[in-house]
């Protein structure tokens, strides 16, 4: 059996992952992108910004959420 993604799989993986936002912190600048999500911190890639946590903050300067703001595309 091989490892291939069929191409059905690879476009909803592909549209899933263009659907992730991004939240940039008012505070330092440093980017929250829910694609990658924030494995320093035990938040695992595919985490939404509303899954996170409450008391999440920004692992670059400690800022809690509400000093995040989406980014727009």
């Amino acid at each position: 059996m091989g490892s291939s993604t069929s191409p059905r799989m690879e476009w909803i993986w592909h549209t899933e992952v263009d659907k992730m936002a991004k939240y940039e912190c008012q505070v330092c600048g440093y980017v929250y992108d829910e694609a990658e999500g924030d494995p320093d911190n035990d938040i695992p890639a595919g985490t939404k910004w509303e899954d996170l946590p409450d008391d999440w903050v920004c692992p670059v300067c400690g800022a809690s959420k509400d000093q995040f703001e989406k980014i727009e595309d």
